[in-house]
């Protein structure tokens, strides 16, 4: 599906001005993404961008927050009659500007890959409170509403791409995998975390789209693998030796057709002082530990190459030479393989 090294990026950019940075995405990777914009405003959040249309919601917009209050309310019932199989819940401007941006410039042209994103249902419902400060994901229904949601906005999203492209991608952003088990999320079972990755993973393809899964940490890998996402996104940089820590988990992943994303370009503090031939250096360290323990053939070929994470804590010029040596890095990998 994939040639190796083609490009991508993870979502978020540092920019306010929402057509540069498209810009920047759609001359900067093989498969363009749209980009959310969290300093914009705090509604391109990893949360906030995905919570129109949730039952009790509420929004202190001077505090910059969100939150769930249950009431007396008819809104569940609204919810529940709205909530058909086929529901598309649309993603608004006013909390995804890059996204109406980049449906504008790409408007009348034709991609072989288009990539989206969409918060993953355990991020979600694990960064969304109640009145009481709790997590809506302990609220058995809230944490079912969420998962329905974030599936209509899946569909509505992979709709409005695919009128520009051949094939969309779609990445479910679960950042908060590489903390379960911590003490903060004891009471979150394994069972019901695959059970809610499975079911995003579905949906994702049953809107047409291809699925993957992003973690920017360590993770339960093979979880993660039992999803049946087709491509799983990782942080390279810093958290490859977690990889070869499942070697016959991924190698079965791979021979199935899986596909892995490097983030090989940091997006941390480290992007000040790496160039091209620096991250080049430490990505064929990565790979050859990987080799030991995985095909190496398998390894190459079904390889995409993104930045650690989104770029979005970075600033400006910092996005752009994590771009720029994205595309440098493929080019000089390309040019050996």
């Amino acid at each position: 599906m994939f040639t190796p090294y083609i490009t991508t990026g993870i979502g978020s950019l540092p920019h306010r001005d929402a057509d540069a940075a498209c810009r920047l995405v759609l001359k900067s990777v093989d498969i363009p993404f749209w980009p959310q914009l969290p300093h914009l405003s705090f509604k391109e959040f990893m949360v906030p961008q995905y919570s129109e249309g949730l039952p009790f919601l509420h929004t202190d917009e001077g505090k910059e927050r969100i939150w769930a209050v249950r009431d007396d309310s008819d809104q569940l019932l609204h919810f529940y009659e709205t909530c058909t199989d086929d529901w598309q819940s649309p993603i608004s401007e006013d909390v995804a500007k890059g996204l109406h941006v980049f449906l504008h410039m790409i408007a009348g042209k034709q991609f072989r890959f288009l990539k989206g994103q969409v918060t993953g249902p355990l991020t979600f419902s694990l960064g969304l409170k109640d009145a009481d400060g709790t997590y809506i994901y302990f609220d058995e229904e809230l944490r079912e509403i969420s998962l329905l949601l974030l599936k209509a906005k899946i569909r509505w999203q992979v709709n409005v791409l695919k009128q520009s492209a051949d094939t969309v991608i779609i990445f479910i952003d679960e950042p908060i995998l590489s903390a379960l088990g911590t003490s903060v999320y004891l009471g979150v079972d394994s069972s019901e975390v695959l059970r809610l990755l499975k079911e995003t993973v579905s949906a994702v393809k049953s809107a047409g789209a291809v699925p993957a899964i992003h973690c920017c940490g360590k993770a339960d890998w093979p979880l993660v693998i039992q999803s049946n996402a087709k491509i799983i996104s990782f942080d390279a940089y810093d958290y490859t030796e977690t990889i070869s820590l499942y070697p016959r988990e991924f190698t079965d992943f791979l021979r199935a057709g899986g596909y892995l994303a490097w983030g090989i370009i940091p997006t941390t503090e480290a992007i000040a002082t790496e160039q091209v031939a620096s991250v080049k250096n430490r990505f064929e360290k990565q790979m050859e530990m990987l080799t030991h323990s995985l095909p190496s053939a398998l390894l190459h070929s079904q390889i995409l190459l993104t930045p650690s994470c989104g770029a979005g804590s970075r600033s400006i010029d910092e996005a752009v030479k994590v771009f720029e040596m994205l595309t440098e890095l493929k080019t000089s990998l390309s040019s050996v393989s």
